[in-house]
């Protein structure tokens, strides 16, 4: 197996890291047995998928030593022994190589969505609160919790813009090939003519960073309050609790309105601040490997139109991977496993590719 030589040497470094967290000195210091024992962990399902590639590849190759002997009887044992385990040894290969990818160091991270209506109108905004609702519902199947930071809704529910965190292991991992343009196909319920409307939404998903993952001097931001406006109530109108924070450097601005309290939506706003940085800085990076990444799916041009939702026809497109599902209610109420994990794989593939080129 042409990547024998790297799991060697993973699994070699993973038993010395066994052997430090046995030391009586790295045992009494607590932030070091944590460092060793995370990267420990980190190699753990390597290891693990290797040893037992090992084992029937070592089983396989004891069959196949009876293949040509005097015994026939012990011989067609033997090949109906490889011809079992070769497809299981084909399949740890492949599982092999996807784990020895290069992992995204936000893969783990929770993720602030920003969802906003574009070309459409009112339409538009109807179906940016039908993305919401779409990822919410999601984030309720896997038991992670959603707050919204923003919002900006019009009178009959749809949003001209929302901004939401999605608390949950691994949320970015799943979610972020859902960045660019969402286009709806669909009679926007103010249409009284009955024709067919095209309208988009753009979604925008972003790390949550932590204050370690970004560093925010306080002299380079400018900090604004002031009174919100629209939902929220008298008493929200009445004071000065609405934040705007911009950051100098780079003339990002955020903003918070929805709680009552100025100290709350400080909070919220300096965390979307960061989290922005945080992914100003992704992109930096992902532009200069531009020319490598192409024909990745990737997290993909903001600007980009990604997929379709085609209403009289209940079907769903994704146009980086050509997919097409006839299930858009079902997605839409948050049935988002296939397409999710059929995204993962083609850029697993394509980076698998790139890898053995």
């Amino acid at each position: 197996m042409e990547i024998a030589k790297k799991l060697d040497e993973v699994e070699s470094s993973y038993m010395e890291l066994e052997k430090r967290m046995a030391e009586p000195g790295v045992a009494k210091d607590p932030q070091k047995l944590q460092e060793l024992a995370k990267r420990h962990a980190g190699m753990e399902p390597v290891v693990q998928t290797y040893r037992k590639y090992k084992k029937i590849f070592q089983r396989i190759e004891e069959a196949r030593s009876f293949l040509h002997g005097s015994d026939k009887e012990l011989a067609e044992m033997a090949r109906e022994e490889v011809a079992l385990l070769e497809p299981e040894l084909e399949k740890l290969e492949e599982e092999l190589r996807i784990l020895l990818l290069p992992k995204d160091p936000n893969d783990e991270k929770s993720v602030i969505m920003e969802i906003r209506a574009g070309a459409g109108g009112e339409e538009a905004a109807l179906f940016a609160g039908d993305l919401y609702r779409m990822y919410a519902r999601y984030a309720e199947r896997k038991n992670w919790k959603v707050e919204i930071l923003t919002s900006n809704e019009t009178g009959i529910g749809g949003y001209k813009e929302i901004v939401f965190r999605i608390d949950g292991h691994g949320a970015y991992s799943e979610l972020k090939y859902e960045s660019g343009v969402h286009r709806v196909q669909r009679v926007p319920v103010t249409e009284s003519g009955g024709r067919i409307h095209t309208s988009t939404a753009t979604v925008a998903v972003l790390p949550e960073a932590e204050d370690v993952d970004v560093d925010i001097r306080q002299e380079d931001l400018k900090i604004d309050t002031y009174r919100a406006s629209g939902a929220g109530g008298q008493h929200v109108n009445m004071t000065d609790s609405a934040v705007r924070i911009t950051h100098l450097p780079t003339g990002i601005v955020v903003t918070c309105q929805d709680e009552r309290s100025q100290i709350k939506n400080r909070i919220k706003a300096m965390k979307l601040l960061r989290s922005k940085l945080l992914d100003l800085e992704i992109q930096r990076r992902d532009a200069e490997l531009a020319a490598e990444r192409k024909g990745q799916v990737g997290t993909g041009d903001r600007s980009e139109r990604i997929r379709t939702y085609n209403f009289p026809q209940n079907r769903v497109t994704d146009h980086r991977i050509g997919l097409t599902l006839h299930k858009l209610e079902s997605m839409l109420e948050g049935d988002l496993e296939e397409i999710l994990s059929a995204l993962t794989f083609a850029d697993q593939s394509e980076k698998l590719k790139q890898l053995e080129a």
